[in-house]
């Protein structure tokens, strides 16, 4: 694909929920949030022979957050403003851009489990089922769902290190 493809493809699928994103984190400023996420295409457009735009997500949703991040700390730096329409200042709300990312990319850490790994986790953790149950469900001895359930959270821990996701 081409660089210019590449782009188009990528604002076609993310500029609604980056724009969302950056929106809440910018505390509703339409024109900043605008910025941000002209400047987030900018520097894909750098980076369009690295980037798939079927899994570029998290990476522009992390250059947009840095951005938000870097803003922040221009303004801090700078002398306090007093805003003019009483709005809270964006720094001061919850900023949960890390749990999205970090759920993206479990979800696609997930997608990378075998189909049989894939489906003890599931019943275990998801559907909260015990051992017995879900071998019941699954069709399998109790021990091999231990020993799936093993070897997935493994792998699944792993992928997640390896992409920079810790468990603290």
């Amino acid at each position: 694909m081409d660089d210019e493809t590449v782009i188009r493809a990528l604002y076609d699928r993310y500029r609604r929920p980056l724009f969302g994103y950056v929106l809440r984190s910018v505390g509703g400023d339409h024109q900043y949030a605008e910025d941000i996420v002209q400047e987030t295409m900018a520097r894909a457009w750098k980076h369009s022979d690295q980037l798939d735009p079927e899994r570029a997500g998290p990476w522009l949703f992390t250059v947009a957050r840095n951005l938000v991040i870097s803003g922040r700390r221009k303004r801090v730096a700078r002398v306090t403003e007093v805003p003019l329409d009483g709005r809270r200042d964006p720094a001061a709300e919850a900023d949960d851009i890390d749990r999205v990312l970090q759920a993206w990319q479990v979800a696609e850490v997930l997608h990378e489990l075998s189909h049989d790994h894939l489906q003890v986790i599931v019943e275990l953790f998801y559907r909260r089922r015990t051992v017995a149950e879900a071998a019941v469900v699954l069709g399998i001895p109790p021990g091999t769902v231990k020993s799936r359930s093993y070897y997935a959270l493994h792998a699944l821990r792993a992928a997640l290190e390896e992409r920079g996701v810790t468990g603290s």
